[in-house]
């Protein structure tokens, strides 16, 4: 419940003010003058609703001893003069008396919003090896997902979690099981990119022993290990459409069933999927049930790339700095002003993750106690601001075709896509992966790297 003060000289309008707000469930108490409020802990309350004109001191001197509770400022001289003024000295907004019951309402409610978002901690998470973390970043996008991982994780409901590759997502998740009513029963967490087609069905729900060539024992699926606890589907838009249709029977009716089974088993799993991909764009193509997506998208948190958090890049760099540096027991290494202003200026495609490789190579690489550019081995980034020399000439075709050249660089990732969007029809992840003489997981790391999607109606092999 909101705890709120009202300042105001007038007891019949501080009176009406008070029944008001507790008929809609806030805590109020009452003051008569800013001299009187000052006697009690101001900071300790939600908001501060205070006349401007009072005996002895103005309501705006209730500003700054309040802070950070937020102070909105009453006045019945409603002119633009007396509402800037408040609002410079720091009042969140101003209302005009007589002032509509249902217009002051709003505003209070709109204020203690904006107030509980700003105020919503870091979720502390805890890895797999016991060691803990606090998520890192005050700007208001990841005010959001605060808010919403603390409303959401007691909710029990199943989570959508959007963002791109290195946002953090599995670190959400790991926050919202364990501030959720599971918390003492497994995490299950399954990159559904990172198992070939044929097993993935396997894997996920289980299999009785002969149930197809290998299965020479009975075997429990994920979802069921999972049971009474949550699980966690990462890149959830690569899972083929037999395992989605599977997946949303077990979403539906709370059932799985095993490969090679006639005999269904009731699961209790709270599911927390993710990806970097448009679902409903997927589920259009053909690639993504729409049913599914319905079942999946209950609740939604997006998380920001890195370079929409310009405020918090420094803040991270320095904890990840730390770690490193800790890791390579290097202490003392600080990043040099020029350093710091290359991370800021980077538009970080890789986020969060690209970002602790980089502080890596500069804790490995740094001579001396400071951390310079070249230290970091960023790439080169054509729109980035900074200072820059004539434009140079566009490489030769002789250039191009040396090794190692920039040209030759793009024509393999060329060839790559080609290929693939070729053959894909045809061939099944191990067979392109086979054809192109590199492992599957590389396969699958370049197709999000060139943003290839993969097709679900290929053929498995036989």
């Amino acid at each position: 419940m909101s705890r709120i003060l009202i300042v105001e000289d007038e007891a019949i309008i501080r009176s009406a003010l008070k029944r008001l707000l507790e008929r809609h469930d806030y805590e109020v108490s009452e003051a008569g003058s800013a001299e009187e409020a000052g006697k009690l802990e101001l900071a300790g309350f939600d908001l501060i609703i205070s006349d401007l004109r009072l005996p002895g001191e103005p309501g705006t001197q209730l500003i700054e001893a309040a802070a950070p509770a937020p102070v909105l400022i009453m006045t019945s001289y409603a002119s633009m003069r007396s509402a800037v003024d408040s609002l410079k000295q720091g009042a969140v907004d101003y209302v005009a008396k007589p002032f509509d019951h249902a217009e002051l309402l709003e505003t209070v409610s709109r204020i203690l919003h904006q107030q509980s978002m700003q105020r919503s901690p870091p979720p502390d998470v805890t890895d797999d090896g016991g060691g803990r973390q606090t998520m890192i970043g005050n700007c208001t996008a990841m005010q959001l997902v605060y808010s919403r991982i603390r409303k959401t994780a007691p909710a029990d409901v199943t989570v959508l979690i959007l963002g791109e590759s290195g946002t953090g997502k599995e670190l959400v998740a790991r926050a919202l099981h364990q501030q959720s009513k599971r918390a003492q029963a497994s995490l299950i967490c399954v990159n559904c990119a990172a198992i070939p087609e044929t097993l993935i069905e396997s894997e996920l729900f289980g299999h009785e022993k002969g149930a197809f060539t290998g299965a020479s024992a009975a075997r429990t699926g994920l979802v069921e290990a999972a049971d009474g606890g949550t699980l966690f589907l990462d890149e959830i838009g690569e899972l083929p459409l037999d395992a989605q249709a599977r997946l949303l029977r077990v979403l539906q009716e709370g059932e799985i069933r095993k490969i090679g089974s006639v005999e269904t088993r009731h699961v209790d799993v709270r599911l927390i999927a993710a990806t970097h991909r448009d679902l409903r764009a997927l589920s259009k193509s053909g690639d993504f049930r729409l049913d599914l997506y319905y079942r999946l998208n209950v609740m939604q948190i997006e998380l920001p790339p890195l370079r929409e958090r310009e405020d918090d890049v420094l803040e991270i760099a320095d904890i990840l700095l730390d770690k490193a540096c800790q890791r390579h027991e290097r202490p003392g290494l600080r990043l040099s002003r020029a350093a710091r202003q290359e991370l800021r200026d980077y538009p970080w495609p890789g986020n969060v993750r690209e970002l602790e490789n980089a502080l890596e190579r500069g804790v490995i690489l740094a001579e001396g106690h400071l951390i310079h550019p070249d230290d970091l081995g960023l790439a080169p980034v054509a729109h980035r601001p900074g200072p820059t020399a004539s434009p140079a000439p566009p490489p030769s075709s002789a250039d191009a075709s040396q090794p190692g050249g920039e040209e030759d660089d793009l024509s393999l990732e060329d060839y790559f896509q080609h290929f693939v969007l070729e053959h894909q029809d045809q061939m099944s992840e191990t067979e392109l992966a086979q054809k192109l003489g590199i492992s599957r997981k590389n396969l699958w790391e370049r197709r999000q790297r060139l943003g290839i999607p993969r097709k679900k109606t290929a053929r498995r092999p036989q």
